[in-house]
């Protein structure tokens, strides 16, 4: 760097070498540090990308996970109960009812097939299963409604670019 910003002519002549040949010199130096920034931003847009890709995989893999499971407890719920009373304000795991009744913004701690839960949930069910007033247990929801709405924002980006990096060619 201290080489180009160096004034030819004084160059040239510390180097004893002539104006053209000096450069030559700086433009072949000025091209490396072109080539050098753009792979560093390179590298850093590569650690993006690989960052997206574990994030992506992190969320399929809580919404792939939990889909046998509620299934078993749907299941226990539907044998087990005897009212559709208790089966509407049972739909959601106890786990969830207590993560929706003690965190601050329960939507965040939840995986998105739970926040899909809580969304399908009657909202007069779920404020009597949390033992709170309608209004609240609506806010809930529509709180709910917005992370899952901004993680399918995501995975839809993620996918945008997955899609984009197979269409590009591999740097030798």
């Amino acid at each position: 760097k201290v080489l180009i910003d160096v004034p030819r002519s004084d160059l040239a002549e510390e180097l004893a070498q002539s104006e053209t040949k000096i450069q030559v010199l700086q433009d072949t130096l000025q091209q490396v540090l072109d080539r050098r920034e753009e792979e560093r931003q390179s590298r850093q847009l590569l650690q993006l990308y690989l960052e997206a890709l574990k994030t992506e995989d992190t969320i399929l893999s809580k919404v792939a996970e939990p889909e046998a499971a509620p299934r078993k407890e749907m299941d226990v719920v539907d044998t087990g109960a005897s009212s559709t009373d208790t089966s509407a304000t049972t739909a959601l795991s106890n786990q969830v009812l207590a993560a929706l009744k003690e965190k601050p913004a329960p939507e965040l701690c939840l995986d998105s097939q739970d926040l899909e839960l809580v969304l399908k949930e009657d909202t007069a069910a779920l404020a009597s299963a949390l033992g709170w007033d309608q209004q609240k247990a609506g806010a809930l929801q529509e709180a709910c409604d917005q992370e899952l709405s901004k993680r399918l924002k995501q995975v839809q980006t993620l996918h945008s670019l997955r899609s984009t990096s197979k269409g590009k060619k591999t740097l030798p």
